[in-house]
């Protein structure tokens, strides 16, 4: 049977746990899967426990590893990491020379192009991915039975997968997501249209992405295929579905990478509201460290909830469902910034599932999730009284919270049912997105 090869950054990802159990439930269709890796994991997207990934039969192949650019010349960038690609850049090349050699004219002709628009020293990374494509393409003519590359994010994963394709005549799709469509650096000088069109078809998480990809290439197949909900997260609900009852205290849970587009400063000055108020509560955020983690904790600090607001670190799967076991709310105020956002947040449909009833912001996809007073709470980004309202609102009143927690649980199995949307995924691959 015809096999598709993952294109993957990195593998098996703490904050792509998504992507994960999508593998495992296109495998469980009876679709074979390769698995081809960029690069090394890096330390903060590692934990101990994955599940998901032990059921995943498809074993990772990693290309060789290359060291960062970033403040290296390419004088010595070059010396350092050629010797790792050249035996796979020279099959290539003496197999497919045609295909070898119009995957490098499209890195001189972009890199010209976005010469005009910033410095060379930004501009290398083509060679780079240059390289890794050559690799990646050694390893799939290995594999005669591999028909596809899909690739996931639509930035430097996506440009891998899409040399390779053309060395190698494969056919090419990829998954685009959020900051990888929104962040125009990613995609300089018209190059997130180029993989648009070049793409046999792409998929994205949200119909707010859709709409915004179709917007910059008209022509291009852009599929919306939500993220179902996370393979080990489900199996743990359907076990366990039963949250802790209340211990007189509202427990508000955060989910997420300590970043700005989360909001989470917004929640811990809705939290320093409801303590104004006197409203009893205990809120924790769960998540690695990001450009944000040390402002958050001074911002703890400094309005006095050291004993109130945890920031709790980085959990596996099986942690986080008992933090959602636990919690009388998740609250996530994303917010949308000038180059990066969330789509839909996975932790969402997670917490839905256990009947955690949600407060959010109605911004980029969250809308297609969720609907304010039917199935969650929806308050403006950046306003943390009318959160600290929202969380206030569902400490006094216990027939709403049962209410939307009813009716999130409902729209998860309704809409987001991860084995029905492989399937679908599975049907692209078939058809090539038709």
């Amino acid at each position: 049977m015809p096999e598709v090869a993952y294109v993957l950054k990195g593998y098996p990802r703490l904050s792509e746990t998504f992507i994960t159990s999508e593998i495992h439930r296109v495998e469980q269709t009876g679709q074979p899967v390769r698995l081809f890796v960029i690069k090394p994991l890096e330390a903060y997207q590692r934990v101990s426990r994955y599940p998901v990934v032990d059921r995943i039969r498809a074993r990772p192949v990693y290309l060789p590893e290359a060291t960062p650019l970033t403040g290296t010349p390419l004088r010595r960038w070059l010396p350092r990491n050629l010797p790792a690609f050249l035996p796979a850049l020279r099959a290539v090349a003496r197999r497919r020379p045609a295909g070898t050699a119009r995957a490098l004219a499209l890195v001189v002709a972009q890199t010209a192009r976005e010469l005009r628009h910033g410095p060379w020293r930004v501009r290398k990374k083509h060679l780079k991915e240059f390289l890794q494509a050559a690799a990646l393409a050694d390893e799939v003519m290995r594999c005669p039975e591999v028909t596809r590359l899909h690739a996931h994010y639509a930035h430097d994963v996506a440009m891998v997968a899409w040399l390779a394709s053309i060395m190698t005549g494969l056919r090419f799709s990829f998954t685009a997501h959020a900051h990888d469509i929104y962040d125009a650096s990613l995609n300089p000088a018209g190059l997130l249209r180029r993989k648009l069109l070049a793409a046999e078809f792409v998929v994205t998480c949200t119909e707010a992405n859709r709409r915004h990809l179709l917007s910059i290439a008209p022509w291009a197949r852009v599929h919306r295929v939500y993220h179902g909900l996370n393979a080990d997260v489900a199996r743990i609900a359907a076990a366990e579905p039963a949250r802790s009852q209340r211990n007189g205290r509202l427990r508000v849970l955060g989910v997420g990478r300590l970043v700005p587009k989360k909001g989470f400063d917004v929640l811990v000055d809705a939290c320093a509201e409801l303590d104004r108020r006197g409203v009893p509560f205990d809120a924790a955020i769960v998540g690695p460290d990001g450009g944000e983690g040390e402002e958050l904790r001074r911002r703890i600090g400094r309005l006095g909830l050291g004993g109130r607001v945890a920031l709790a670190g980085s959990m596996d799967q099986i942690e986080l469902c008992d933090e959602y076991r636990r919690a009388d709310v998740l609250c996530q105020p994303c917010r949308v910034l000038d180059d990066d956002r969330d789509g839909i947040p996975n932790v969402l449909v997670e917490a839905m599932a256990f009947r955690v009833p949600v407060v959010t912001t109605g911004v980029s996809g969250i809308p297609e999730l969720v609907a304010d007073g039917v199935n969650g709470l929806v308050v403006p980004p950046d306003d943390a009284a009318a959160l600290a309202d929202a969380l206030e609102r569902l400490a006094d009143d216990r027939a709403l919270t049962e209410l939307l927690a009813r009716a999130g649980e409902k729209t998860v199995r309704e809409r987001f049912d991860g084995e029905r949307l492989a399937g679908r995924l599975v049907s692209l691959f078939t058809e090539g997105g038709r």
